[in-house]
Parts: C-alpha cells; sequence; structure tokens
C-alpha cells in the first residue's frame, strides 16, 4: 500500500521565481492567490475521467489495489467504515485547507470504489484515509479557490479492511517534537524570511501559536537539550523563554532545587524587573517607558498582564520626574513647598492643618441654588420614566453635578497664611495614580510661642526657666531655696521676682494630686479631658497641649499590607478623619472649649476615633510576646461584632496567589463544597487560584486570621428570638409529632440562619475535612467517590 507523500503533478514547489509572492502571503486565500497558475484544466479533467471511467470498466477491482489516479473531487465520498466518528475540528480543516492551498496536497488519499447493489462501480469511491484533507478541498471549493472537479491524486486500496487501514492510520504515528517545530520555524523565518504571519497563514494555524515556537527558539541550546533528553517538560521551557538572555536563563537553571514549578522560574528570571501592572508602570506608562529607551519583556505562553519592564532604575527616574511636574503644579496654588517622592513619608512628624468651613460669595450662592433647582426640576421630570434619557438631557444632568460639586467644594479651604507656610506631599498611590497631600507644616514654618510675658530687666520664663536679655539662665535654686526673715517685708522691689523653680514644683505637685482625686470622681469631665488629650495628639502633631500623660500610637498599616490605603474601608476612615479635622479650631488653645461645648454623643463619637487610631493588631514574626495582646484583639474584635467579610474579599492578589494548593482547596471546600474543590483540583496553581476566586465570591469565606468569634451576647438575643418564634408556632402545631422537631433542632437552625457570620469558629485543617467515602447529609459531593480519605483534593495538588 503506498502512503508515501507525494504532490500533485499540477501544483510545484515554490522556487525563486515565486519567492517574492510568498513574502505577502497573509491568509488562506492570501495563499491560495499566490501560488503559480495552474495549466487548463480542461485536459487535466479529461485524463482524470478518462482514468476513473477505465477503472470502472475493469472486470475486477482488486486488480486496482495500488494504483495511483487522479480522482474528480466531486467523484469521491466519505466511507461509512471510516474510523473517525467524531468530525475533524473547525480549526483543523481550515489548516488543512492553507497548507494544501501553500503545498499541494502531500499525502495521498486512500479510497476504495463504491459498488451499486448489483455490485458494479457505481463511479464514485470511498475516501478511507484522508476525510479531512477532503474537507479541505470542499471548503477551498466553497470559497471558489478551486474547481468541484478539481482533480485529487488517489490509491486504490481493496485489499486491506477500511476499518483497520483508517484506524491504523490515525494510531501508529507520532506528532512532531515541540523542539523539532521550534527549529523547523526558525529556518523558515531566517532562512525564507517569513514573519510570524505568513508562516501561520501557509500552516493554517494561529500566528501567536507561531510566535511562540519561534520565542522558544530564544532558549539556551543547553536548555533545549535538557528538554529532549526530558530533564525539562515543555512548560518549564516555555517559562525559561521569558528572556533572551542565554547567561540568566543557565544560572536561573542550574539554581533550581527540588521546586522547578514554571512560576518559580518566571519570578527568579523576572526578580529585577517590573510588571507591567505594577503601580509605577502604570503611572508611567508602556508608550512614555518605551520612548524613553526602555524594554517590556512579553511572556507569550501565560498571561502577563502586559509583560515585564526591565530596566527599574529608568522607571523610578520617570516616576520621579512625572511626580516633579505635578509637585510643581501644585506649588502654583501658592504652598511654600511641594516634596515629590514614590511613597508617601509617613514619619515625616510634621502638625497638619485642614480645610476650614468658609462663605460662599453671593455670586457662587446664586449659582449653586440655580443649578440645583434645575438639578431637582429635571430630577422631578424624568424620574417617574423608564424611557433611557435622551442625550442632552444626560449631558445637562452631568453638567450640573459637576457644577454643584465645584461649588461645594469652595465651602471649605486653607487659610491663606497656612497655605503661605504650609506645603504638599506628592507620592504614588497603590493604583498608579498621583497622591496629592496638603497642609503640613515643618517646625521651622511655625510661628514662635513665648510661655510668658518679659520680666523686668529682659527677664523672661521659657519653659519654666529664667533667662535674661541675652538668652542666659539667671538666678539659682540654692538662693530661694531657704526663707530668710531677714528679707525685708517692704521691700516693693522684691515683688515682681518670681518664686523659685523648687517651690514652683512643691506647689505644682500638690495641685496635680488634687486634680487627680477630683478627675476620679467625675466622669464626665474624666470623658472630656482624655479626648482632649487624644484629639490634641491627633489633629495638632507637634503641639505640646494636653495635661493627660496619655501618648496615642499609631502604627502605620502601608508597611505592612500593600494597597490597603486604596480599600473601601481606608477610605471611609479617612473620610471621617478629615471630617473631624474640619471641625477643629483653628488654634489647639481652643480645643478644650470646643470639646467641653460637645454634646454627650458628638464627645463620645470623638473620643471613639480617637482611640480607634491606635488599634494594633498586627501579628510581626518578631513580636513573639505579644500573645497576651492578639488574645485581647480577639476579644475586642468579638464585643464589636467585628465582620470582615465587609471590608475583606479572597482574591488572587489579596489571599489564593499567595498560598499554597492546599489552602486553595481547603478555602473551596469550606466556602464552596466538596464539588467544586473537586472541579479544581487538577489544575495549576494560577488557573486554580482564579478558580477559585469565583468560586468564593460573595460567599463570606475567611481565612483563620480575619474571622471573628461569636459575642456571647448575640447568642443570647438568637436564643430568645429561637425561643420566642417557637412560642408563638406552639398554638398552630396540635400533634406533639410535628411541634418536637422544632426544638432543640429549631434552635440550632435558628442560631445559624440569623447569625450574620459567614464562618464557623474554626476552619476545618486538612485532618478535619470529612472524609469524601462517607456519605454526608445534603452535602456528598459528586465524583468523590474514588476518594481515599479527606486529603484526596490536596494529594493531586502536593
Amino acid at each position: 500500500m503506498a502512503r508515501t507523500a507525494k504532490k500533485m503533478k499540477a501544483v510545484t514547489v515554490a522556487t525563486e521565481k515565486n519567492a517574492a509572492a510568498d513574502a505577502e502571503i497573509r491568509s488562506v486565500g492570501d495563499v491560495a492567490a499566490a501560488l503559480p497558475a495552474r495549466e487548463p484544466e480542461t485536459a487535466m479533467t479529461a485524463e482524470t475521467e478518462t482514468v476513473a471511467a477505465e477503472l470502472a470498466n475493469a472486470p475486477e477491482a482488486e486488480s486496482a489495489t495500488g494504483r495511483e489516479i487522479l480522482i474528480p473531487l466531486n467523484k469521491l465520498k466519505k466511507s461509512p467504515r471510516n474510523a473517525r466518528k467524531t468530525p475533524h475540528s473547525e480549526a483543523h480543516i481550515e489548516a488543512l485547507a492553507a497548507s494544501t492551498a501553500a503545498k499541494g496536497i502531500l499525502q495521498n488519499l486512500v479510497v476504495e470504489p463504491e459498488l451499486d447493489e448489483s455490485g458494479q462501480h457505481s463511479g464514485f469511491y470511498f475516501v478511507t484515509i484522508g476525510e479531512g484533507r477532503r474537507q479541505a478541498l470542499l471548503l477551498r471549493v466553497k470559497r471558489k479557490e478551486i474547481r468541484k472537479t478539481e482533480p485529487v491524486r488517489c490509491v486504490i486500496d481493496t485489499a486491506n479492511d477500511p476499518l483497520e487501514i483508517s484506524l491504523d492510520e490515525n494510531v501508529t504515528r507520532e506528532d512532531l517534537s515541540p523542539a523539532d517545530q521550534v527549529e523547523r520555524f526558525l529556518e523558515l523565518s531566517r532562512d525564507r524570511g517569513w514573519g510570524a504571519e505568513e508562516i501561520a497563514a501557509r500552516f493554517g494555524i494561529a500566528a501567536h501559536m507561531v510566535k511562540q515556537r519561534l520565542k522558544l527558539g530564544a532558549v539556551s541550546p543547553k536548555l533545549m537539550q535538557s528538554y529532549r533528553d526530558g530533564d525539562l517538560t515543555l512548560d518549564q521551557l516555555k517559562a525559561f523563554a521569558i528572556t533572551d538572555d542565554h547567561a540568566r536563563q543557565e544560572q536561573v537553571y542550574a539554581g533550581l532545587g527540588y521546586n522547578r514549578e514554571p512560576w518559580t522560574i518566571r519570578r527568579d528570571l523576572t526578580r529585577m524587573h517590573v510588571q507591567a501592572n505594577d503601580r509605577k508602570a502604570i503611572f508611567v506608562g508602556a508608550d512614555a517607558y518605551t520612548e524613553a529607551g526602555g524594554e517590556i519583556l512579553r511572556d507569550l505562553f501565560t498571561e502577563d498582564r502586559g509583560g515585564y519592564f526591565d530596566d527599574p532604575a529608568l522607571l523610578d527616574r520617570l516616576v520621579l520626574d512625572k511626580l516633579e511636574t505635578t509637585a510643581a503644579d501644585i506649588r502654583a496654588e501658592g504652598w511654600k513647598w511641594a516634596e515629590a517622592s514614590i511613597d508617601f513619608p509617613h514619619a515625616h512628624g510634621l502638625r497638619r492643618v485642614y480645610t476650614q468651613p468658609v462663605e460662599l460669595s453671593e455670586e457662587d450662592e446664586a449659582a449653586y441654588g440655580a443649578a440645583q433647582d434645575e438639578f431637582d426640576r429635571l430630577t422631578a421630570e424624568w424620574d417617574n420614566t423608564d424611557d433611557d434619557l435622551p442625550p442632552d438631557v444626560d449631558e445637562r444632568f452631568a453638567e450640573l453635578e459637576a457644577d454643584i460639586e465645584r461649588i461645594d467644594a469652595l465651602r471649605h479651604a486653607y487659610d491663606p497664611a497656612e497655605i503661605a507656610r504650609g506645603g504638599v506631599f506628592v507620592s504614588l498611590n497603590h493604583d498608579g495614580s498621583a497622591r496629592i497631600e496638603r497642609g503640613f507644616i515643618r517646625p521651622e514654618d511655625e510661628a514662635p510661642e513665648q510661655d510668658s510675658g518679659e520680666g523686668v530687666d529682659g527677664e523672661s520664663v521659657i519653659d519654666g526657666v529664667r533667662v535674661n536679655g541675652d538668652g542666659e539662665i539667671v538666678g539659682g535654686d540654692d538662693e530661694d531655696d531657704q526663707v530668710s526673715d531677714l528679707e525685708p517685708e517692704g521691700d516693693e522691689g522684691d515683688a515682681a521676682k518670681p518664686i523659685s523653680d523648687v517651690l514652683t514644683r512643691d506647689l505644682t505637685a500638690h495641685r496635680t494630686l488634687g486634680l487627680r482625686l477630683a478627675l476620679g470622681e467625675q466622669p464626665e469631665i474624666a470623658l472630656v479631658a482624655v479626648t482632649h488629650a487624644l484629639a490634641a495628639q491627633t489633629f495638632y502633631r507637634g503641639v505640646d497641649a494636653h495635661v493627660l500623660e496619655i501618648r496615642p500610637i499609631s502604627a502605620h498599616l502601608g508597611d505592612h499590607a500593600g494597597g490597603i490605603e486604596d480599600t473601601a474601608a481606608a477610605k471611609m476612615l479617612a473620610d471621617r478623619h478629615a471630617g473631624w479635622a474640619s471641625d477643629m479650631p483653628q488654634e489647639v488653645g481652643d480645643l478644650w472649649d470646643f470639646i467641653a461645648g460637645l454634646d454627650h454623643a458628638s464627645v463620645m463619637a470623638l473620643f471613639a476615633h480617637c482611640a480607634s487610631l491606635t488599634v494594633n493588631a498586627l501579628k510581626l514574626p518578631w513580636e513573639q510576646n505579644k500573645r497576651r495582646a492578639h488574645a485581647t484583639a480577639d476579644k475586642l474584635a468579638t464585643a464589636l461584632a467585628l465582620d470582615m467579610s465587609q471590608h475583606w474579599t479572597p482574591t488572587v492578589s489579596s489571599y489564593l496567589g499567595r498560598v499554597t494548593k492546599a489552602h486553595i482547596l481547603e478555602a473551596v471546600v469550606v466556602g464552596a463544597g466538596y464539588g467544586a474543590a473537586e472541579r479544581i483540583k487538577d489544575k495549576k496553581k494560577q488557573e486554580m487560584a482564579e478558580s477559585a476566586e469565583q468560586l468564593l465570591a460573595g460567599r463570606g469565606w475567611l481565612p483563620p486570621l480575619l474571622r471573628t468569634e461569636r459575642p456571647a451576647w448575640l447568642d443570647a438575643e438568637q436564643q430568645a428570638e429561637a425561643e420566642t418564634i417557637a412560642e408563638a408556632q406552639e398554638p398552630a402545631m396540635p400533634e406533639p409529632e410535628a411541634w418536637e422537631p422544632a426544638g432543640p433542632d429549631g434552635v440550632e437552625i435558628a442560631e445559624t440562619d440569623a447569625a450574620g457570620f459567614a464562618e464557623p469558629e474554626e476552619a476545618p485543617s486538612l485532618a478535619d475535612v470529612p472524609d469524601p467515602d462517607v456519605p454526608q447529609r445534603e452535602e456528598i459531593a459528586p465524583h468523590t467517590e474514588d476518594a481515599d480519605d479527606g486529603a484526596a483534593f490536596y494529594e493531586a495538588a502536593e
């Protein structure tokens, strides 16, 4: 049986004469158009029909076995005894059509004559081997690239069983190694000058696939040989292709230990690069970076989210240049200084001032009223209609909203004197936008203050110390410590002389003792005093105006969790703080009267806000002696009934992409059930994390560190509620049998449903996960009957 690859007589291989035409090929249609013109088909068709007729009139079909003939395409049929029952994919047929158009049929079709009921040849042939190629030719006929009588070179085979040889054709073959594909594609690209698009068109495959194969050609020959030897998998080889630096590839390969995951290889190769979704790259932009001479590495084998910026130093310089430009624009507002830095300087230690309420001008008040009235009129006019807003009305709504917001912003402004001596920090937000923080006062720009006025002869008291006009300390403790009976009682010159420091300390110590005793007996004033001490240090940094020795310390969370300042919870806290700051008096000396004048609810709210800023529940690896503090943090969360599912969701970046596959599956088991875990257990880590994010969305799942123990008061409320419901339902249940299930079971269900806590008190460990082989009531998952134990989901992951 002849099954060797041969070309049709009418199709010639591209030579130097038509090389220029080959270089312009872009699609299957272009390939067909670029081929050399065929000879007139009249003679060929006549010859083909003559040969087929002669074969049809042969006395015995078996005598034609092994003979090669040209058969018109419209005389070929699909064989009912072809082993392939699942049809070829559209992509495969497209690839065959492109290959045929570019190079002709490289492998003969194997056919057998069709016999009618009388055993005579019907003139048609069944295609035993090559049905895909026949479908590709029919596709080209449909596209009017060839005629339906196109001659097809075939081999007659009536000796072998059609089913067996069809099966043999698809079983006893081996695909070309990806390494060989890489080398051959590189040769075509290098020797013929073809790009990925040209090669893809001639082979009927996606250009992206060709680009991937060409990209693999950038791998070091040593690593390619390791792949041929079986020391590297194809996925690992793809990971190395992220860079063209052979020395770096070989260095990372030599340093690989037992962990050879592709993501580990990519991480090591791009350790010194910056991802395109990094805040710096987003702020600068790919175009500006490349224009400045930078290069972006692209990973063609995974979702690289824009690639990797290869020059961090250049990127930092571009970021600072852009921030400096923004700072210059801010200085134009009148601020004394504007400092640009990539990260916000949280340790600045500067006092900050905020905007204060100001009166609008008559013109602004009139414009605001007119805009609000028109907005209300349009709202009333279109509020009760289901129709979409006309474009002009929608545009007018947007204009009115912008005007209202602009005028509203004028109701709060910085004091011009504070602008003249204050400054602005310009830094980079986590989301890649510029962060502008105004109103910081440096110590040297603070207005000087004296504790008391000048005394006689230019003397003054500064911080309890007497100094003369030259700044020298005058007087001494020794000469004033003793009370002399010899001093004249009526000497008017001693009346202006201050008392000694020792006596001052003595008297103020007695006064402090009295204040402590009195304050402890008046809780309401104590609340004001504590609130004053907290607020004075929270809103007036660098000013020592509090009498209570209470020092609020607020740990900066941005150093421990990247992007936490951009979360909804952080913005809510910042808005609350800014709201109180705008209400604070300008001078800290007026703070006591401000707090004392607040109603009790407002004092409690200010006290709670200041106290909340001092909370520190961080668990740091170098703090091993804070177990009691962490336990107190848990009790505080329980007392507050904290539900972190309102402020945090499990995503690839926040949790799932930063833990092991076993932890991911554990989260899915708890949050979405065994069936969901079964569906993703065989995926790679990145795919598993992305799937887990979708499965856990909206389910309220939390990792153990974020879970809150149920408050006792909540249990008591639900117990009382359940008992009330049971008592209300008792008369409606005449039969005791119907009432009994609503007892303890009913209470338990009520507790579970009304709790409002999405998670159990503790997440099950791998050992606590129930055995999938044991039927669980209402929780048995499909396709888990073959699991050997509770950790079956995690064995494949590990």
